[in-house]
């Protein structure tokens, strides 16, 4: 459904067997990105090694790999030779350039989410990876979620009949905005924690046909929406995607009802958790989600039971790339997807600005 057909069927664009050697990563950033998400797989998962990060605090990246070089510039990674692949997970305001940057010297790359803060930009970054010829994959980890697989293998196996109606949420409780420019992004949260839910959506049910959203800043002293409720309207189907920074009982995740039953799972996927503990992204019990979603099936209402979750694993997007850059496999999240997630932010922000539905299509 949605995706997965082009999942199966994206194009292999590397252009050279590497199967021999490591693919050389450099990582742009080191914040909560960098740190959590990027580093950790760059240098555990097979086939790939990190040698050079971009950070102002190298004393803060030597304490996690003291035999990576860093480096202040942006510039330098890119001219080294023996580089394969560039990381960038620098400001959402710096993606764009980065990306460009990147390309243009010939690196395969791997832009963290948001694609770029505007669709423009985005589609610049596409046509250049285009004439690159070289792999250009946006991080859009959360398809590796448990209770997003979870979720993708209950639909597959149609035990949820006819979805009509799927709420996807992240909320948190961060009452007061903090001075990190994360609180002043461009669109927000809407482009903080929408691209994720947005990129789950349409992997599940593909593009819309309307878009409707509503977001604002309501802590005080916000300086950019903390709070967002879209609607992704689809024939028989409405896509409710929810964030929010106000929200203290914040655990409910996904609540999907359709013609045969319902399935509502609550809390978070334990990966970042887990590497913010100072866990590896391996072993025996990595990625175990252990709140377990609930099931009632529409012929049998008073039959409610729980749902063992898959198995979480972002580690499989990294092994994903290696097999991409090698030829030996397809793009894990190839920038044509990422630029429709694009276009629903985009369509989403001038909802919100003129407060209407806009048409998918329009503009």
């Amino acid at each position: 459904m949605g995706r997965d057909a082009a999942n199966r069927s994206a194009m292999t664009v590397g252009r050279e067997m590497r199967v021999n050697r490591d693919i050389n990563v450099g990582l742009v950033g080191y914040g909560l990105g960098g740190r959590v998400f990027h580093a950790p797989y760059a240098s555990a998962t097979p086939g790939m090694a990190l040698r050079a990060v971009v950070s102002s605090d190298a004393a803060k990246v030597h304490r996690d790999y003291p035999d990576v070089a860093v480096v202040l510039s942006v510039d330098a990674p890119l001219a080294l030779p023996e580089l394969d692949l560039i990381v960038v997970s620098s400001p959402d305001e710096f993606h764009a350039d980065h990306a460009l940057a990147a390309l243009n010297a010939g690196k395969h790359v791997v832009v963290d989410k948001p694609f770029a803060t505007s669709l423009a930009d985005a589609e610049r970054v596409g046509r250049a990876a285009e004439a690159a010829g070289t792999q250009l994959v946006v991080f859009h980890n959360r398809r590796w979620d448990a209770d997003f697989l979870t979720l993708r293998r209950l639909v597959q196996e149609g035990l949820l009949g006819d979805i009509v109606h799927f709420e996807s949420r992240f909320d948190r409780w961060r009452p007061t905005p903090s001075p990190a420019w994360k609180d002043a992004r461009a669109g927000g949260i809407w482009f903080d924690l929408g691209p994720h839910l947005v990129d789950q959506a349409l992997c599940l049910f593909g593009l819309p046909e309307a878009v409707s959203v509503d977001m604002a800043a309501l802590r005080g002293g916000a300086p950019a929406p903390d709070y967002f409720h879209a609607i992704l309207h689809y024939p028989g189907r409405r896509v409710a995607l929810h964030a929010s920074k106000l929200v203290l009982d914040n655990g409910l995740r996904f609540a999907v009802h359709g013609t045969g039953g319902s399935w509502v799972k609550h809390g978070v996927d334990p990966q970042e958790l887990a590497i913010l503990a100072g866990a590896r992204p391996d072993g025996e019990d990595w990625g175990l989600d252990q709140v377990e979603g609930i099931y009632t099936p529409a012929d049998q209402p008073d039959a409610r039971r729980s749902i063992a979750n898959e198995r979480a694993d972002y580690g499989r997007f990294w092994t994903a790339v290696v097999a991409a850059i090698n030829g030996a496999g397809v793009n894990p999240v190839p920038h044509g997807q990422a630029l429709d997630v694009m276009r629903v932010l985009d369509a989403g922000l001038r909802s919100a600005e003129q407060r209407r539905t806009v048409p998918w299509g329009e503009g």
